[in-house]
């Protein structure tokens, strides 16, 4: 797993502390080769290589277009680790597990009770692409965790579904190449209180519950130290 490159997107903005922390627990924990930043660059990062994209869509349009290049970029390797900027690991690992949500059935039934509109459309419209292509029950990929993608798979994944606008590519690259691997709860903490799940070595937060947040608390002192992806502090 040391030889995947690590493929973040990132979107235009001037601090982005949950990525500098996300670097943070990735450099302590995720073994990785190189990190690829797609997208924006902060000017406190450095050490890691950069794809420069254009960011004038949707933010789902914005990922995909950053997960392509990244793709169809012949120096990162073949497979890489996909994660997101507000992706914490907090355990060290030898290598990173795939991991799914459930089926998508389940996840839908939570998303329907909290009536997310593009992006519970995105899920449906996904599903019904995966039910197209035979597999009337797909599994979701839509975990807050990074995923180990193979850039051809991923590629295959994006042209199937290259027609909706609000594309689940986790899952549809997770069902469409058969991926499997193992069920969790997603890691999302949305809320500022101190009760949140830590039976995984993975975290997730929202740009309030990791600046106000016990969650963001928590992350903040277990990765005190800059990473060698820091060129200065703030």
């Amino acid at each position: 797993m040391a030889d995947l490159d690590l493929v973040v997107p990132v979107r235009e903005g001037p601090a982005n502390q949950q990525l500098r922390y996300a670097l943070r627990s990735w450099r302590a924990n995720l073994p990785h080769r190189h990190v690829w930043v797609i997208g924006y660059k902060p000017a406190w990062l450095g050490g890691v290589r950069h794809i420069p994209t254009r960011q004038a869509d949707t933010k789902y349009a914005n990922t995909t277009l950053a997960v392509r290049a990244a793709c169809e970029h012949p120096e990162i390797s073949e497979t890489f680790l996909y994660a997101n900027d507000d992706m914490f690991v907090m355990e060290r690992l030898d290598e990173m597990p795939v991991l799914h949500r459930g089926s998508v059935r389940d996840v839908e039934s939570h998303y329907v009770a909290k009536a997310s509109g593009s992006y519970l459309r995105g899920m449906r419209q996904t599903r019904d692409l995966l039910v197209e292509h035979g597999h009337p029950d797909p599994l979701s990929y839509e975990l807050h965790v990074p995923l180990p993608v193979d850039k051809a798979g991923m590629l295959r994944a994006l042209d199937a579904g290259c027609h909706l606008d609000v594309l689940h590519k986790r899952t549809a690259y997770g069902v469409l190449n058969g991926i499997g691997g193992e069920r969790i709860e997603d890691v999302k903490v949305l809320h500022r209180g101190p009760r949140f799940d830590q039976s995984t070595p993975f975290l997730s937060t929202m740009p309030d519950s990791f600046a106000h947040g016990a969650v963001g608390s928590l992350i903040r002192s277990s990765f005190p130290q800059p990473s060698a992806y820091e060129t200065r502090r703030r």
